[in-house]
Formats: structure tokens, C-alpha cells, sequence
């Protein structure tokens, strides 16, 4: 095992637990740092677009879709923001074992790492994650009268927003010629490294929990 494999797991551990413990607790805690992780994503954003046409756009969207993340906390329902956060990590992780693994077919030339198998394995383990995360949560929060078929299908649907979001962010670093957004987080990069999925996946979310 090399040793950025390495510092990428333990970083992994901890931003993840550190996360889990900040969402379930919520009130200011959940604030601070929805707003710190903002203000990160901000200046990425800055640092990688600045003057280019989309600039503006960018710096409008991730605001947006903070916000939606906060309202999806706060005013929704704590469970809907985990499977959220859960399907977007599990659809990374499937996506690195099975592409890893399998290999295979690339997926497209914006990110070259990606494979069809990738593709296939992050949306299977999302779906896995998300049935385990549903049972588990009974008696730790208060969770949405879903149905297993809903699930999957609100689990289908993020999981492919957030592949999306992760190719878009990954077109955006190739027009700036970077690798990554950024060096914050050791072994990952920078925080929309992390987090492309994601800042899609919430504000589609809270349009589709609105319909």
C-alpha cells in the first residue's frame, strides 16, 4: 500500500467522521461549517475561473447550492441530508474499486480515470449503502414514510447527479489546466475535489423534494 493511498484513507476517515458527528449535531455547530466549507469552495473556485466567462456563474451556483444544503438540514429532515451525503461518497468509492478492479472501457476523454465500470460500480454501491442506511436509522433519527422502490429511485437519481457533478468539475479543471482545485485536504486536493458530487446533488435534491 503506498503511502498517499495511505494518508488518502486516514484523511478520508477523518473528514467523514468529523462530518457525521457536525450534520447529526446541527444547530450553530452545522452552520459554522456549512459556512466554512463555502468559503473554501469560494476561493477554489476563485483561484481556478478567475476571469474566465463562467467565473461569476460559479461563484452563483455554489452559493446556491450551500444554501440548499442548509435548508435540506435544517428546515427538511436530518436523513435526507445523510443519504444525500452517503450515496454521493458511496458513488465515489464504488466508482474507484470497481473502475480499479475491472477496468475496462473509458468513459470519457474529461476525465480519464473514468471507466463504464466505474460508472456502474458507484451507482450499484450507492444503492447497496443507501437500502443499509435506510434499515440502520430506524431508531437513531427520524426518517421520511419512504418506500424501498422510492429509495432506489431517489438513490439512482443522485447517484447519477452526482457522477455528473463530478465530470463538470473535472471539465472545469481541465479548461484551467489543473489537477486540482486545490491542496487543502492530504492525498484528495482541494475541497471541490471532494465535494463535486455533492454541490449537484444538493440543490437537484431539494428541487426534486419540492415537486
Amino acid at each position: 500500500m503506498s503511502k498517499n493511498l495511505i494518508i488518502r484513507i486516514f484523511s478520508s476517515l477523518f473528514l467523514f467522521i468529523l462530518s457525521i458527528y457536525i450534520i447529526i449535531k446541527g444547530n450553530i455547530f452545522f452552520d459554522i461549517f456549512i459556512l466554512l466549507l463555502l468559503i473554501i469552495s469560494l476561493l477554489e473556485w476563485h483561484k481556478m475561473s478567475y476571469k474566465r466567462f463562467y467565473y461569476l456563474p460559479g461563484l452563483l451556483f455554489l452559493i446556491i447550492s450551500f444554501y440548499s444544503a442548509y435548508l435540506i438540514r435544517n428546515d427538511y429532515n436530518v436523513f435526507y441530508f445523510l443519504m444525500i451525503f452517503f450515496i454521493c461518497i458511496l458513488t465515489d468509492i464504488g466508482g474507484y474499486i470497481f473502475g480499479k478492479i475491472i477496468k475496462g472501457p473509458k468513459l470519457t476523454k474529461i476525465s480519464p480515470n473514468k471507466t463504464y465500470s466505474g460508472t456502474l460500480g458507484g451507482l450499484l454501491l450507492s444503492l447497496f449503502g443507501s437500502w443499509i442506511f435506510f434499515n440502520l436509522s430506524i431508531d437513531i433519527i427520524i426518517k421520511p414514510n419512504l418506500t424501498i422502490s422510492n429509495l432506489f429511485i431517489i438513490s439512482i437519481f443522485i447517484s447519477i447527479v452526482s457522477q455528473l457533478g463530478d465530470l463538470i468539475v473535472s471539465l472545469f479543471k481541465r479548461l484551467s489546466n489543473l489537477k486540482d482545485t486545490g491542496n487543502i485536504i492530504p492525498g484528495h486536493g482541494g475541497m471541490l475535489d471532494r465535494i463535486d458530487g455533492m454541490i449537484f446533488a444538493f440543490p437537484i435534491s431539494f428541487l426534486l423534494n419540492m415537486f
